[in-house]
């Protein structure tokens, strides 16, 4: 996980990975916006995460909105 990294620090972490010849994956996270997202995909990184999808967007209401109860007269049927 390489989170809250700078491009060039991810880029460096990745060349770093594939001269050792190891097989682990790399998941880059953290500041990753429009802006970015371009750069550190191109780094190389396995995954991206974005935590920005669920922690900007907005809540939707569910709310349950109750009115007082008034009892009706019951009529009972023969």
């Amino acid at each position: 996980m390489l989170d809250n990294m700078s491009t060039d620090v991810i880029r460096s972490v990745v060349e770093q990975r594939d001269a050792s010849g190891s097989g682990c994956r790399l998941e880059a996270s953290g500041t990753i916006s429009l802006e970015t997202v371009a750069d550190i995909a191109a780094s190389g990184v396995d995954a991206l995460s974005v935590g920005a999808l669920t922690h900007s967007a907005p809540a939707l209401d569910t709310s349950l909105l109750i009115s007082p109860f008034e009892p009706q007269e019951q009529t009972v049927r023969p």
